[in-house]
């Protein structure tokens, strides 16, 4: 059974930061892509930004690029989203998912079938 479990949300102050944690079990991670995915209340899912697990190409939103940093840990099976010098307008239920890529070139437009249950980030003004 494929499990993404995603973790490391809370409260923050703009500028602060926060390290997101997703945790893929249940299927070959060197071959998939995460994407990190949220939602605030009203506004439609936005893709954050996504790797490929086997060849760590990446992708940012323009709306967080230069602020967040993914990575990955083939070891750990464990995706990570760094989250620098928050803003308010980053509050939103933070999702990971993943989808079959061979481990390369993650595409955020691309159908993730697989979703976790999501962890909410507040940034308090």
């Amino acid at each position: 059974e494929v499990q993404l479990v995603e973790s490391g949300g809370g409260l923050v102050q703009a500028g602060g930061s926060l390290r997101l944690s997703c945790a893929a079990s249940g299927f070959t991670f060197d071959d998939y892509a995460i994407g990190w995915f949220r939602q605030a209340p009203g506004k439609e899912r936005e893709g954050v930004s996504c790797i490929g697990a086997s060849d760590g190409s990446t992708y940012y939103g323009d709306s967080v690029k230069g602020r967040f940093t993914i990575s990955s840990d083939t070891a750990k099976n464990t995706v990570y989203l760094q989250m620098n010098s928050l803003k308010p307008e980053d509050t939103a239920v933070y999702y990971c998912a993943a989808y079959y890529s061979g481990g390369y070139y993650c595409v955020i437009g691309y159908e993730f079938p697989y979703w976790g249950q999501g962890t909410q980030v507040t940034v308090s003004s």
